[in-house]
């Protein structure tokens, strides 16, 4: 629903950006120009942000920079009325998923040229581009790995895999091995059945591309093959069943069968490593994703955690990107946010804060060094890319329930999912 309402807003907004600037033309009173910039997340991230905001107006002490955050829950819903007011922050936060939507109805800014991206890896840059122009600036970097739990492994008396060798049969024989052992006490894994990066690294694996052109790339062969491996999951009690993982989906990292030493294995960003650490209280390693008996690559890419972008009709564009450039490239700025928004994509920023990071990043930057040469650049999602979420969760949840097979299920997904990214 939201996604829905965040395109009839935007078109609104596409109308209301000819005739009306950015919200950022209040200026403070003392003679500062006032630029606003939304962001969304946690109370933690709140206090980072608040902090860095501070840094950056002690350095720019002409600029005032007041924060709009609010919970992700009611962020882009509240974004788009913004927009759509001709109200917008003059600095926003977008995903990956909501940048061509807003790059093609004229609501953020080109920012070629325009901030300094020569210690920026360029790779992950590419990521913020859209028909060739530098619409945004990725925050940081993650990497959706397979995490595995080593205290419920030593329970269940299995070692570690090889992940550069395993394969998805590999991976569910081993979870239901585990889940044998744990006799309703844990399980060898728990599954996703919302996540859009899961079924693109699938289709990597096959040659294809879950978005090609324009279109959705995944065929409804890999589609079936993929929703056979969820089906195999469960008929093996390698995780559990349909019922029981949708509560788990729905309550959260925190509650995930990881984080509570109630699984062996599942699938996570990077990012949040430091968080299942910290509620699991165990040792957990992060792995590569398994692969296909055929061989080849493990799909996985490096994915903006979120971007940086400015309002197109922003009334203080020089000190928007200011802000911008000092977030992206400033040791200070770095040392601040440290990983709360993905790993620094400045070499020289990561150097400057590689002390600071906690364990849990530090592992993480580890494991991303590691399969750094694996990792292909993450693709910008075109128009509609915001509902595809929605969409794979219900057929993915219709199959494990048994309501629809995967071959029903395939060609109605097509359908619907050509229909959402075309408009």
């Amino acid at each position: 629903m939201r996604s829905s309402k965040l395109a009839a807003l935007l078109t609104v907004a596409a109308m209301a950006l000819t005739a009306c600037g950015s919200g950022g033309g209040d200026d403070a009173a003392d003679g500062k120009v006032k630029i606003r910039f939304s962001y969304w997340g946690s109370d933690s991230r709140q206090k980072l942000t608040e902090e860095v905001i501070a840094a950056f107006e002690k350095k720019n002490p002409d600029i005032d920079v007041v924060g709009e955050f609010s919970d992700w829950q009611s962020y882009y819903e509240s974004l788009a009325t913004k927009v759509a007011a001709g109200d917008a922050p003059d600095v926003m936060t977008l995903e990956i998923r909501g940048l061509a939507e807003y790059a093609g109805r004229g609501a953020i800014a080109d920012l070629t040229g325009k901030i300094d991206t020569a210690a920026l890896a360029q790779d992950a840059l590419a990521a913020g581009q859209v028909d060739g122009k530098q619409y945004a600036i990725p925050t940081g970097v993650n990497v959706f790995a397979m995490y595995a739990n080593k205290s419920v492994l030593e329970k269940a008396g299995v070692e570690l895999p090889d992940d550069k060798t395993w394969t998805w049969d590999d991976y569910i024989k081993l979870s239901a091995e585990i889940s044998k052992a744990g006799n309703g006490e844990y399980y060898g894994t728990e599954y996703t059945s919302n996540n859009p990066t899961y079924p693109t690294i699938y289709a990597a694996q096959r040659g294809e591309k879950l978005y090609d052109n324009g279109r959705i790339g995944i065929t409804a062969d890999t589609l079936k093959a993929w929703w056979g491996n969820f089906l195999n999951m469960i008929e093996t009690k390698a995780s559990p069943d349909a019922a029981k993982m949708n509560e788990i989906i729905a309550a959260g990292v925190e509650q995930s069968l990881i984080g509570t030493n109630k699984g062996a294995f599942g699938m996570w960003w990077s990012n949040q490593l430091g968080t299942l650490s910290k509620v699991s209280g165990s040792e957990l390693a992060m792995l590569r994703m398994p692969k296909l008996e055929s061989g080849g690559g493990h799909g996985m890419f490096l994915q903006p955690a979120m971007h940086w972008t400015i309002s197109s009709k922003t009334e203080h564009p020089a000190e928007a990107q200011k802000f911008v450039d000092f977030l992206v490239n400033d040791p200070d700025a770095g040392g601040i946010l440290l990983s709360d928004r993905g790993l620094p994509i400045n070499s020289k920023v990561l150097e400057a804060i590689k002390g600071k990071l906690t364990p849990a990043d530090q592992q993480s930057l580890e494991f991303i060094d590691e399969v750094k040469s694996e990792l292909s650049a993450a693709v910008v999602p075109p128009k509609g890319a915001s509902k595809m979420e929605d969409v794979i969760k219900r057929y993915t949840e219709a199959v494990t329930a048994g309501q629809m097979t995967p071959d029903e299920a395939a060609g109605k997904f097509l359908e619907e999912a050509n229909a959402a990214i075309a408009g």
